[in-house]
């Protein structure tokens, strides 16, 4: 029999990371566990058009979690700041200052132009900055014009006062309250998936995620328990197989 305790999907652990990542980064933790996906990456054979099937504009390793990839979703997420070099200025005008954005900073060319994403504890900004854009150059913010222009307005104004809120000298470290149900269902749901992936049974994922004696006391034909385990593993597969696209906001 397989001792499952010694995989390396047994120990919830191994997931409380996922309990902080935004919709963007959980996409990316669902395509990067599709077999296709993975096969993609190691061939690496017209790279572009492969991205593009995927979601991408460039494939990226699935070898790295959320915490240290930085995926160019393709489109680009509604939560995405777009900066530009503003043409005609007023004296008061703002410039960028690349230093002053607060978090550790992770720099890509995606192709089309450089994308920043500034990270902090619990939070997470992603800037796309326009050709022309360098430090002390004025600049604005761009709203792609849609039917949902107040929408697109709100998410904007949202990851702004993210940069507004955190001071630049943020602490490496910050107590956080209770996991939301949402997020503690997406921190299940990765672990059921990565069991399914390696062939463990509904009883061993359960006793994975909720304990041998939980098992013990409710595991039978019709119960909760095994049904809520059935959910995770049918969830996991469905934004693993196209899911995550709804997660990163491509369709």
């Amino acid at each position: 029999m397989t001792e499952r305790s010694a995989e390396p999907w047994y120990p919830t652990a191994a997931y409380l990371y996922v309990l902080h990542l935004d919709a963007p980064a959980l996409a990316w933790e669902y395509l990067r566990r599709h077999p296709d996906y993975r096969r993609d990456w190691l061939r690496r054979r017209r790279e572009r058009e492969a991205a593009h099937t995927w979601g991408l504009r460039l494939l990226e390793d699935p070898a790295l979690d959320a915490r240290d990839a930085h995926p160019a979703w393709f489109p680009d997420h509604h939560n995405v700041l777009q900066l530009y070099p503003d043409a005609d200025p007023p004296p008061e005008a703002r410039a960028f200052e690349f230093w002053r954005i607060p978090g550790h900073k992770h720099l890509i060319h995606d192709g089309k132009r450089l994308v920043l994403t500034a990270r902090w504890p619990g939070w997470c900004v992603r800037l796309a900055l326009a050709p022309g854009l360098v430090d002390g150059v004025a600049y604005l913010y761009a709203v792609r014009a849609c039917d949902a222009l107040c929408t697109s307005y709100h998410t904007i104004t949202a990851e702004l006062d993210k940069l507004t809120a955190v001071d630049a000298r943020a602490p490496a470290a910050a107590a956080r309250s209770r996991p939301t149900p949402a997020a503690l269902l997406e921190l299940h749901t990765l672990q059921a998936l990565d069991a399914t992936l390696t062939g463990a049974s509904l009883r061993e994922i359960a006793e994975g995620l909720f304990g041998a004696e939980a098992v013990a006391a409710g595991w039978y034909a019709d119960g909760g328990l095994r049904s809520r385990v059935r959910r995770l593993v049918r969830r996991g597969q469905s934004l693993m197989r196209g899911g995550y696209r709804r997660l990163a906001q491509l369709d």
